[in-house]
């Protein structure tokens, strides 16, 4: 038996002289307790490395917010992004979120990046960059709004009064080389509207929109039975012969000439409670298929609540979010 004073003894030798006494231990110590101190070694220097973080969440849709706005690039790589999304191993999330410093070229404030939870990189988030605004703000940044970076391009969030966000999303992409999509262009700007498509056994009416990132968009007479979104969403999103880069997946039901309901499931995230982007490209969608009338703005039910989109046809032909972004929690979690 190796008592806890041995072995606690010949580890602060070790501590104290380092490699000078690792002859003295070889020679003087007995086996059994070398294995013990060597073990201890090992597990002091193998401490992992703590990451600050704080989370948030828009409608359910959650993310770790890393607040790197002193560098130009995120402070973690999509593997360890991917590891601290694991909800059973890490802090979980539908997402990596960094809030970096600006580029040099162009009048922005903050520049944004994502990794999904599969350590994949998005262009653009519509919840994320909600959240991504609140944590700016907590953090100091208090502004009525804010120019940010994206891979999408320049996106604009607005600190509203009553403590919702509104994000400008800019115009929504319409050509399909542009989405891109490889499915044939049967509407105005080379565009895909209610096209036919073969995917997972089935045919499908598909609508192709980018806000930033691709989006097929599906309309149904009922979200709860005509699809299986477990193995639709999936067999959809990874359709790469029409959908190049993947996409995004959203089931549309028309409730009614203001309101929509859908079911999304997320490229590099799979089913998600809420979706800013997919929000805003199925408005988009249902008013360029006649499903719903353009000029209103549109309430969009999501499994975690509602979105209200609104699309300003005419000269600037932009996009319109407005929803919540709440805190949850902050700490630190251990890189494994």
């Amino acid at each position: 038996m190796i008592s806890r004073r041995s072995v606690r003894s010949v580890f602060l030798l070790l501590s104290i002289f380092g490699e000078s006494s690792n002859a003295w231990m070889t020679s003087k110590i007995p086996q059994s307790t070398r294995r013990t101190v060597t073990a201890l070694q090992a597990a002091t220097v193998a401490s992992p490395t703590l990451v600050e973080f704080s989370k948030y969440e828009g409608l359910g849709n959650d993310f770790i917010l890393i607040d790197d706005r002193d560098r130009d690039t995120p402070s973690l790589t999509p593997e360890e992004s991917e590891k601290l999304c694991d909800r059973n191993f890490g802090v979980g999330g539908d997402g990596v979120i960094f809030a970096l410093k600006p580029p040099s070229e162009g009048d922005y404030d903050f520049r944004m990046r994502i990794y999904n939870s599969d350590g994949s990189e998005p262009e653009m988030c519509g919840n994320g960059i909600r959240c991504f605004a609140q944590f700016l703000k907590d953090l100091g940044a208090d502004a009525e709004s804010y120019k940010v970076d994206t891979l999408a391009g320049p996106i604009v969030p607005i600190m509203n009064a009553d403590g919702t966000i509104t994000v400008d999303m800019g115009p929504p992409i319409l050509k399909a080389a542009n989405v891109p999509t490889t499915l044939a262009s049967n509407a105005e700007d080379d565009s895909v509207v209610e096209q036919t498509m073969e995917c997972n056994g089935k045919t499908w009416k598909v609508n192709a929109v980018s806000m930033g990132n691709p989006h097929c968009i599906i309309f149904v007479d009922d979200l709860e039975n005509d699809i299986d979104f477990e193995r639709d969403g999936p067999a959809l999103e990874a359709c790469t012969e029409f959908f190049p880069a993947k996409t995004n997946v959203e089931f549309v039901q028309v409730m009614s000439d203001t309101h929509l309901k859908m079911k999304v499931w997320e490229r590099g995230a799979g089913p998600t409670l809420a979706c800013g982007t997919g929000a805003c490209a199925l408005t988009v969608a249902a008013i360029r298929a006649g499903k719903i009338p353009s000029g209103n703005k549109v309430r969009v039910t999501l499994p975690g609540g509602d979105l209200f989109i609104e699309w300003i046809t005419g000269t600037d032909n932009k996009v319109f979010m407005t929803g919540p972004a709440v805190f949850s929690f902050q700490g630190k979690a251990a890189l494994k």
